[in-house]
């Protein structure tokens, strides 16, 4: 599948966000002349095709209450890491849970897990949940404090 002209207008109309209405799908075919129902399928379409990648809601932590954000990172045995990390990231507190490759001598940890809790003694609990998960497996571990609010964005496309 390639972009023709009405998915290019799709993708640019929806590419900084769908408009925050109760019917977001309807809004963005209204303001380019289709039905809400057309935006799904094509949007839907270009997921199939992998086209886009995903369509998802990025939630401001810091807006929500959850002030004390830290990604955890931890050394886990090599032959459990992906098996643990899928268990760790199903945990409730844990927004995303990743495999990195070390860096050593300097970075040993090769498992990373977004922790979000509203004070830094809940987040060092849901840690202490990770390590009692992790066992026997996880050798070391840390958490990185945010210090920032980033601005996530994804690709851009321009209209010409």
């Amino acid at each position: 599948m390639s972009l023709d002209e009405l998915d290019r207008r799709i993708i640019h109309a929806t590419q900084a966000g769908l408009p925050l209405v109760h019917r977001p799908y309807e809004a963005v075919g209204a303001a380019l002349g289709i039905g809400g129902e057309q935006v799904r399928e094509r949007l839907q379409a270009m997921l199939d095709e992998g086209l886009i990648r995903r369509i998802g809601a990025v939630p401001n932590h810091y807006r929500l209450g959850f002030t004390a954000n830290g990604m955890s990172v931890w050394d886990v045995a090599d032959d459990r890491v992906d098996e643990l990390g899928e268990r760790i990231g199903q945990l409730p507190f844990v927004s995303h849970c990743y495999r990195r490759p070390r860096r050593q001598p300097v970075w040993p940890y090769n498992l990373f897990a977004m922790l979000h809790g509203r004070s830094r003694d809940e987040v060092e609990q849901q840690a202490q949940e990770v390590a009692a998960l992790l066992g026997g497996a996880c050798r070391a571990h840390d958490i990185l404090y945010s210090t920032a609010i980033l601005k996530k964005t994804g690709l851009r496309i321009s209209e010409s």
